[in-house]
């Protein structure tokens, strides 16, 4: 459950029509099936291309336990994200394949306004660990401070 007053897994309200479409998916599967669309997610997060590699604005999002990073720029008007996340971690993979749909190519002020119980809202929870999600959280906590920032 939330901890946000109003809000509950599956809400999606004020998500993108993409993460909404995803969210209503996730719940009409089972458990299994919701693991089979994970790894898909997981195996589908494209590698950051070479020009952004060892970029200084790569920062390392602490709260995921496998070593993830992640660099959100403003480029032609929409946000570009970019994840480096190692092939082993499928969970944190496909949740971070979860963000970059809801942000990548997106004007900045929709991805400023993603609510910060996204995670929660994904209805996973019994499917992906809470450490897990709350890495999902650092991961867009980082992409909007970043995209503030600039």
């Amino acid at each position: 459950m939330s901890d946000i007053p109003g809000t509950s897994p599956s809400d999606t309200s004020g998500l993108p029509e993409t993460v909404s479409e995803l969210v209503e998916d996730l719940a009409g599967l089972t458990p299994s099936e919701r693991l089979d669309l994970l790894q898909e997610l997981a195996d589908d997060l494209p590698s950051p291309p070479e020009r952004v590699q060892g970029d200084p604005g790569f920062e390392r999002v602490e709260e995921c336990q496998s070593p993830v990073h992640v660099l959100a720029r403003v480029e032609e008007g929409v946000v570009r994200l970019y994840v480096d996340a190692p092939p082993s971690a499928a969970a944190t993979r496909a949740l971070a394949a979860i963000l970059h749909e809801a942000v990548d190519g997106a004007p900045p002020a929709q991805v400023l306004r993603l609510p910060a119980d996204l995670p929660l809202r994904l209805g996973l929870d019994g499917t992906v660990s809470p450490l897990r999600l709350g890495g999902m959280a650092g991961m867009l906590a980082r992409v909007q401070r970043q995209l503030a920032a600039a």
